[in-house]
């Protein structure tokens, strides 16, 4: 049996601490601090294409489930 089913991959994580938005107003800011209302707009209107898109539903996985607390360690 696999005892890290259910784990975070903490390589996972770690890109998502740590990549920026690309563009728009929130620039330059860490996908997991964008604001939440902002990630839910994306999630309405269809996410970017490519790696930024499929980190951005992450992202809003996280946010809609509670579990930023995940990224502490990596916040300043």
């Amino acid at each position: 049996m696999d005892n890290d089913i259910g784990k975070p991959d903490p390589d996972a994580l770690l890109e998502l601490a740590t990549y920026r938005m690309p563009f728009g107003k929130h620039k330059g800011m860490r996908l997991v601090d964008l604001p939440e209302p902002y990630v839910v707009w994306f999630s309405r209107k269809g996410f970017p294409k490519g790696k930024l898109g499929r980190l951005m539903q992450e992202v809003y996985e996280i946010k809609v489930n509670g579990l930023e607390y995940l990224f502490d360690p990596w916040r300043d």
